[in-house]
C-alpha cells in the first residue's frame, strides 16, 4: 500500500508518493505512527471525559486525586490491568479464546488507518473505500461471537449470541444509509463524498433522516449504550466480557475507544464535512474537532438513556430504523439525483 500523502505539514517530511520501495516504507511507518498518536491521545481523552461527564450526571466527582483532574487515571488503570496475570478459563477453546478479542483489535484499528484524516494525511485513496471499510466491519459480529462462545461460559454465549442479533439487525439501515451517501456523492471514494460537501452543503443537512438512523445504528453497531446489551447487569454480568482476566479486559476497553473513534471519525466524514472548515485551522484540526463532538454525544446518550430489552432493540432496527433509511434513500433519489 503506497502512501498518497504529503505529511510534510505535519512533520516537515517531504513527499514519500514516489521514489523506490524504501521510501514508500519509510512513508506508511510515518504515517501510522502519526494515526497512533492521533488516535490513542484521542482515546485517552474521551475515556477521561467520558468518567468525568458520567459522573456528573450521577453526582459524583469521578477520577479526582491521580493527576491534575483525574487525568492519569486511566494510565493507572491500564498498567494496573496490564500488570496481572493472563488467565485463560479452563473450559474455553484456547485458541479461539487467545486470537478472537487481539483479532477485533486489530481490524478496528487497520480500519482507523484506511479513513483520510486531511488532504494531506490518509492513505491509499481507493474509489470504493466505502465499501472496504464496512466489508471489514461486517467481520466484526463474527470475531464478537466467537469471543464470547469460545469462553466456554453460558453467560458469555448467551451475550455472544445476544450481540450478533442487534449487530446483524443493524447493519442493514447502516448499509442503506451508505448507500444514499454514495449516491449523494455519486461513488464510495470517502475523499470523494468530503469534496461533494464542499461543493454543496453538509450531508448531515441534505439528509438529516439518514443521519439520525446512521448515529443510532452506529451506536448499536459498537455496542454502545441504549445497545449495549452484553452488559445486562441483572442477567449476564459482564457478557462476553464474563470469563476474561484484566489484560484481556484491558484490550475490550482499547477495542472500546477504538470503534468509538472509528464511528466518529466516519459520522464526520460522511455527514459532517470531514476536514472542511475555516482555512485559518489545519484540516486536521476540524476532523478531530468534529470526531470529538459526535463522541461527546454518544457520552451523553450512555449517560442518560436506560438500558433496552433485547427483543425491544430488534424491533426497533427492524420496524422503525429500516423503514427510515428506505424513505432516506428513496428521497435523495427523487430530490437530490433524479
Amino acid at each position: 500500500m503506497a502512501l498518497q500523502t504529503d505529511i510534510g505539514n505535519i512533520a516537515n517530511i517531504p513527499y514519500w508518493t514516489g521514489g523506490d520501495t524504501l521510501h514508500q516504507v519509510i512513508g506508511i511507518i510515518i504515517y501510522i505512527i502519526i494515526v497512533s498518536i492521533i488516535f490513542s491521545i484521542f482515546g485517552y481523552m474521551v475515556g477521561w471525559l467520558e468518567r468525568k461527564l458520567i459522573a456528573r450526571a450521577q453526582y459524583r466527582h469521578g477520577p479526582t486525586y491521580v493527576g491534575m483532574w483525574g487525568l492519569l487515571q486511566n494510565l493507572a488503570d491500564l498498567i494496573k490491568l496490564l500488570s496481572k496475570e493472563d488467565v485463560i478459563p479452563e473450559n474455553a477453546f484456547r485458541p479461539l479464546f487467545a486470537v478472537s478479542l487481539p483479532l477485533l483489535l486489530a481490524l478496528s484499528i487497520f480500519i482507523v488507518l484506511l479513513l483520510p484524516y486531511s488532504p494531506t494525511l490518509q492513505a491509499t485513496n481507493l474509489g470504493f473505500g466505502l465499501l472496504i471499510i464496512f466489508t471489514i466491519v461486517s467481520f466484526l459480529p463474527l470475531l464478537l461471537f466467537t469471543a464470547g462462545f469460545s469462553s466456554g461460559n453460558k453467560f458469555a454465549g448467551i451475550s455472544a449470541q445476544r450481540s450478533i442479533l442487534v449487530l446483524l439487525s443493524y447493519e442493514l439501515p447502516v448499509l442503506i444509509v451508505v448507500a444514499s451517501v454514495a449516491m449523494l456523492a455519486g461513488g464510495y471514494s470517502l475523499d470523494g463524498i468530503i469534496s461533494s460537501q464542499a461543493a454543496h452543503y453538509y450531508f448531515g443537512l441534505l439528509m438529516p433522516i439518514g443521519f439520525v438512523v446512521f448515529f443510532i445504528a452506529l451506536l448499536a453497531e459498537f455496542e454502545r449504550p441504549p445497545f449495549d446489551l452484553r452488559e445486562a447487569d441483572s442477567e449476564l454480568i459482564a457478557g462476553w466480557l464474563t470469563d476474561v482476566s484484566a489484560p484481556y479486559y484491558a484490550i475490550a476497553l482499547f477495542l472500546d475507544y477504538a470503534r468509538m473513534f472509528l464511528g466518529s471519525v466516519l459520522v464526520s466524514i460522511l455527514f459532517l464535512g470531514g476536514w472542511l472548515g475555516p482555512s485559518f485551522l489545519p484540516p486536521l484540526f476540524w476532523i478531530l474537532l468534529k470526531a470529538f463532538i459526535v463522541s461527546v454525544f454518544v457520552i451523553v446518550v450512555r449517560a442518560t438513556a436506560f438500558r433496552m430489552r433485547v427483543d425491544r432493540v430488534l424491533r426497533f432496527g427492524w420496524l422503525w430504523l429500516i423503514p427510515l433509511s428506505l424513505i432516506n434513500l428513496v428521497m435523495t433519489y427523487i430530490v437530490f439525483v433524479r
